[in-house]
C-alpha cells in the first residue's frame, strides 16, 4: 500500500472531488438538514452547529496512515458547483481494505454524478493506494445506492436482517463490495501486486 497518503483533489471529465472548504458550510447543511437526504443515513437531519462541527472536523481529515483514517471530499460538478460529498474510510492496512460512501444533494440526484464520483474514488483506492477490497454498507431500501453499487461493479455480499435499531427501528443492513482485481478487470489493466 502506498500509505501515508495525503488527499489533495481528484478530476473527472465532469466532477471534481476536493477537500471541503469553509465556504461549503451553505450547500453542506443545505444536504445534512434534509430529512430526505438523511432517511437512510446514520444520523438525523443535522443543525446548522452541527454542520459547522462536522464540516470543520472532516475538512481537516486529508491524511491517511492507518484504521479509522478517513476523507470527505466534497463532489462539484463541471461548474465548480457543491453537489454532495463522498466519504472513504480506511477500516484495515494489513488487509487493504477500506469503506467507500456518498452523499448527493436532490438536485444533482439522477445525473450520473455519483457514479462518476464513486469510480474516481475507486481507481483512487485502488490504483492510487494500492487496496485490495473496497465495500459500501447501506441500508438495502435506498435504491438508488443499490443500483449504483452495482453499476459499479460492486457485488451484493451481505444483508443482515434487523442488525440495527436506528431512528426508532431495526433497519437491515446490505453490504456490496468490489476486489481490485476484478477492478482492474473492469478497467482492462492488471492488478498491483
Amino acid at each position: 500500500m502506498s500509505l501515508p497518503a495525503v488527499f489533495t483533489r481528484l478530476v473527472g471529465p465532469r466532477v471534481t472531488l476536493d477537500p471541503l472548504r469553509p465556504d461549503d458550510i451553505e450547500p453542506l447543511y443545505a444536504m445534512q438538514s434534509d430529512p430526505e437526504v438523511c432517511r437512510y443515513l446514520l444520523y438525523e437531519p443535522r443543525t446548522r452547529e452541527k454542520v459547522e462541527e462536522v464540516l470543520a472536523r472532516d475538512a481537516a481529515a486529508l491524511r491517511l496512515a492507518e484504521p479509522g483514517d478517513y476523507l470527505q471530499p466534497t463532489i462539484r460538478d463541471e461548474h465548480g458547483d457543491f453537489i454532495g460529498t463522498m466519504y472513504l474510510d480506511l477500516k484495515s492496512v494489513d488487509d487493504r481494505t477500506a469503506e467507500i460512501g456518498w452523499i448527493l444533494l436532490p438536485a444533482a440526484q439522477g445525473r450520473g454524478y455519483a457514479a462518476e464520483a464513486a469510480r474516481l474514488l475507486l481507481a483512487y483506492c485502488f490504483d492510487d493506494l494500492g487496496l485490495h477490497r473496497v465495500y459500501a454498507e447501506l441500508d438495502p431500501r435506498n435504491d438508488a445506492s443499490v443500483a449504483l453499487c452495482l453499476r459499479l461493479g460492486m457485488r451484493h455480499e451481505g444483508h443482515f436482517v434487523e442488525d440495527m435499531f436506528l431512528k426508532g427501528e431495526w433497519t437491515d443492513t446490505g453490504r456490496y463490495a468490489i476486489l481490485e482485481r476484478e477492478w482492474a478487470g473492469r478497467r482492462g489493466t492488471a492488478p498491483v501486486a
